[in-house]
């Protein structure tokens, strides 16, 4: 019988096999934030949140993707980690393995590198750089949260409202568009989505100033694959109604073009760069008249994913999303 291969696992059961690995080597104080958004390091009244992203061009970049836009979701996807536990940005780490780009794409690349930097306020203070066949972009993100105002996976209970803090699928619209080879005009709002996303950094700040937040992470794998971590690490379950979904126009027209349930793009792609949490109705109130949120459902003590469709009905969703290391 020949060994199974780590495809049998995909990227998520593979990350538990490392965790578990881990506790046979070191202390639970050791391993604060292990499977969250980003690893917390006891650093007084503050944790040090620290978190890593690996891109590769032929993956993770879309085609029509300028270098300097490459450079910009390099620093993004860190930053989003981040944003999921609340944390102040503080710096960034960057390691490159690079083909012999011509001199105007390597400083376009690192234009879109430092400008995300300054963006969220993150000076690049490090990394490496390498040879490489394709574009491979290593980064890792370093932020500060005080320890009573982390935000992460867990926390979340019966009765606790979810909500998001933006519109889903038009960055899934956008990649799927650029993709195909399918003509984009009329669908700009979307493919800058694709190309230029934002980590909701600021968002996240006041969630986490406020201390109202329960649970939360970032969705860049899909809302039902981020639902799905958030039942997990709190012990509950999620119900999610279609009528409440914050879905554009735009998204279902791109589905349509493209041939697709525009439900699909919503709530299994990813690439939204939302953040998902959940809080009690009255601070979800609260949490309303500081920021603007988009309620899509309450947390439940059954340990399953449901939505309520259009219809009214209610049925279990599979959890599934965007994951590496699956054949």
């Amino acid at each position: 019988m020949p060994p199974d291969r780590i495809s049998s696992l995909g990227e998520k059961k593979l990350i538990s096999r490392i965790i578990s690995r881990s506790a046979s080597f070191f202390r639970p104080s050791e391993l604060l934030g292990l499977g969250d958004d980003a690893a917390l390091l006891d650093m007084g009244n503050e944790y040090l949140a620290l978190t890593s992203d690996l891109l590769i061009e032929s993956r993770h970049f879309p085609p029509k993707m300028s270098h300097h836009d490459m450079g910009w979701k390099t620093v993004t996807v860190n930053m989003s980690d981040l944003a999921a536990m609340g944390a102040a940005p503080e710096g960034f780490i960057l390691s490159m393995a690079l083909p012999d780009l011509d001199l105007e794409s390597f400083d376009s690349l690192i234009s879109g590198v430092m400008e995300a930097c300054s963006y969220y306020g993150a000076p690049l203070i490090g990394g490496d750089t390498n040879e490489g066949d394709e574009i491979i972009m290593a980064g890792t993100a370093i932020g500060r949260i005080r320890k009573d105002l982390v935000m992460m996976k867990s926390g979340a209970r019966p009765g606790d409202l979810i909500a998001v803090t933006g519109p889903l699928g038009l960055g899934a619209a956008g990649t799927e568009l650029l993709l195909s080879g399918t003509d984009t005009a009329g669908f700009e709002v979307a493919v800058e989505k694709s190309l230029k996303p934002i980590a909701r950094v600021k968002e996240a700040s006041r969630m986490a100033k406020s201390g109202l937040v329960s649970s939360a992470t970032d969705i860049t794998d899909g809302l039902i694959s981020e639902l799905g971590e958030l039942r997990d690490a709190s012990g509950v379950g999620m119900r999610i109604h279609e009528v409440k979904l914050p879905v554009p126009p735009q998204v279902s027209e791109a589905a349509s073009v493209l041939g697709v349930d525009p439900l699909e793009l919503a709530l299994y792609y990813g690439e939204d760069f939302e953040l998902v949490f959940t809080a009690p109705p009255d601070a979800m109130e609260e949490l309303s008249r500081i920021m603007k949120v988009h309620i899509i459902g309450e947390v439940i003590e059954s340990p399953s994913i449901e939505m309520v469709d259009k219809h009214g009905d209610t049925y279990k969703l599979h959890v599934r999303g965007y994951e590496h290391l699956r054949p």
